[in-house]
Parts: structure tokens; C-alpha cells; sequence
């Protein structure tokens, strides 16, 4: 590489508003580069980053702890293996404000909005506690089928990753890589937009956590065994990546061939809060039922 990765990256402007490198300089350098195009690697290789938005940086709108140090590693594991990744894939967390799991979609008796965090269950609503301002009745069967499905209890999250805002952008030092891999590699970055259905949550790049439809975004899905191997990462831990990797564990659950092609970059993902232990006994659960393999971005998994 000719390009330095400080070039690319200023880890000390990761989260920040102000972008000090010009995308059309990285991108000149990428084209100058003349790498290999991606379409020639022997080994295929996928790295998805999920949810690496402002908004999930540590001081964003919903900060994850220790985001800040997720893109420094994930960036610089990007720029190390510039040639061997194939193709990047980003999922991009998009909402509204009235969104079942944002306040104003809730009243309690007294008039007032839900604290971010605050948890709400079908009790809550069959006692008057909370109540939907927004279509009820569909609101009371979403929170009835999380509760059936055995899925998260319906959590109030801050107003986040609002479209068209600055928060849900992508964090500008790992756009910078991505889009720096992009041209250097004449790879096409592959958008994943989730989120946009005001009646369910979808923490998981796959589908939501319930709706009537039954979305299941197959095509990324299909693309995504055509690959040797599928390297991911992003925010939060505990949240949109563990959704996102189960959904596709369950998908090809019975093609060990499928998940064992999975590297989890645990380095590279924090949760949030109070979530710590629940989503370190998931993914050991992942390892020993799918095969998948839980690595370091240090680690030599490409070659």
C-alpha cells in the first residue's frame, strides 16, 4: 500500500462532527492505489459492519462505551487486509420519531413520555401504565408476539439515528476506510437499510423483530454463502450485531458449511450496558452450536 493509514484515518476524530480528511483526497489516493479489482481474489471474502453510525459512537445519541475503540480496530483491520477483502457491506439504522420504540409513541396516565430505557410488557399496557398513542392495537400485538416469540422485552431507546440527521450517518473515519477499500478495490459497497417500520424494532439486518409481513431480506442472505469467508463487526454487541448474526445462524442452521465461514471480530463491538453477561453467554452458545469463529481483528484469519 502507498497510502499510509494515517492518511485515511484520524482516530482522534472518530465520532466527531468535522471530518479533518477530505473524502476526495482518500479517494484519489485509493484510485492511485491500482490494487487488484475484487472480483479477481481467489478468496472471497465479506466483512459486513453493522450499525457504525455516529449516534452509536460513545458520544452519540444512543453512545455504545468503547465505539470509539471499535472503529480504531475495525478501520485499521480493514486497511491491513485492504486486498484480501472482496466486498464491504454496512447496515445503516434509519428512523423516524414515532417509532414504537422511541417516547413519543407512548403515554402513561399522567400524559408524560417514557424515559429512554424504560422497559414496557403486555401487563404495562393491560394495567393503564403505558399506553400507545399511535395505533394500540397494533402496538399491543407487537408487544404481545415479543413476548410469545421470547424475544427483548420492548425497550424505550433515545430518539436515534433520526433520517437525514447527522447521527445516522456513517462514522466518518470508518466511512473514510469504507469508501477508501471501495475505490481502491472496484467494489461496489452494499447498503443495508433496516429500521424504517414504525410498528416493530429491527435490530437484525435480516428482518424485524416481528411484523405482519414476514420480511425476510433473502437476497443478502443468499449472497452471503457465495463467499469463503464472512468477517463481522459494528455496534452494538449486545443489540444489532447479535440480532443480525443469529438471524443469519438460524437461516443456515443446518449448513455448517455456512456458519463455520463466519469470523466474529469480538474487538470491535461493545454492548450496551447491563447487557454484558447475557450477550457473552449468546455468543458462546453461537461458537459451540454453529461453529462460528469468535477472533481478534489481530488475529491471522485471512490470508
Amino acid at each position: 500500500m502507498k497510502t499510509n493509514y494515517t492518511d485515511i484515518v484520524n482516530v482522534n476524530a472518530i465520532g466527531n462532527a468535522e471530518n479533518p480528511i477530505a473524502l476526495n483526497a482518500i479517494l484519489k489516493m485509493a484510485d492511485d492505489e491500482q490494487l487488484v479489482p475484487s472480483k479477481q481474489n481467489r478468496e472471497r471474502v465479506l466483512f459486513i459492519g453493522i450499525d457504525v453510525q455516529q449516534d452509536f459512537m460513545d458520544n452519540g445519541a444512543l453512545g455504545v462505551p468503547g465505539a470509539h475503540g471499535d472503529v480504531a480496530r475495525m478501520t485499521r483491520f480493514l486497511y491491513d487486509h485492504m486486498d484480501q477483502i472482496s466486498n464491504i457491506a454496512v447496515s445503516i439504522d434509519t428512523h423516524a420519531p414515532h417509532q414504537i420504540f422511541h417516547p413519543c409513541w407512548w403515554i402513561d396516565e399522567n400524559g408524560s413520555n417514557p424515559a429512554p430505557y424504560t422497559a414496557i410488557t403486555l401487563a404495562d399496557l393491560d394495567s393503564g401504565r403505558w399506553r400507545a398513542v399511535i395505533n394500540p392495537i397494533a402496538s399491543r400485538d407487537y408487544v404481545a408476539h415479543l413476548e410469545q416469540d421470547g424475544k427483548k422485552t420492548l425497550c424505550i431507546w433515545p430518539y436515534h439515528c433520526i433520517q437525514g440527521t447527522f447521527g445516522c450517518a456513517l462514522e466518518n473515519q470508518f466511512s473514510n476506510m469504507v469508501y477508501f477499500h471501495s475505490v481502491a478495490k472496484k467494489a461496489v459497497v452494499q447498503r443495508l437499510v433496516k429500521g424504517q417500520d414504525p410498528l416493530s424494532e429491527m435490530y437484525g439486518v435480516i428482518r424485524p423483530e416481528y411484523d405482519t409481513k414476514g420480511y425476510i431480506n433473502l437476497d443478502f442472505l443468499n449472497k452471503i454463502e457465495h463467499y469463503d469467508k464472512i468477517v463481522i463487526a459494528g455496534e452494538a454487541k449486545s443489540h444489532c450485531v447479535l440480532e443480525s448474526i443469529r438471524q443469519m445462524l438460524e437461516y443456515y442452521e443446518t449448513r455448517p458449511e455456512i456458519t463455520h465461514k463466519i469470523y466474529i471480530l469480538e474487538d470491535c463491538m461493545s454492548p450496551i450496558p447491563g447487557f454484558e453477561a447475557a450477550t457473552d453467554q449468546t455468543f458462546a452458545d453461537f461458537k459451540k452450536k454453529y461453529q462460528v469463529n469468535i477472533v481478534k481483528s489481530t488475529d491471522r484469519i485471512l490470508s
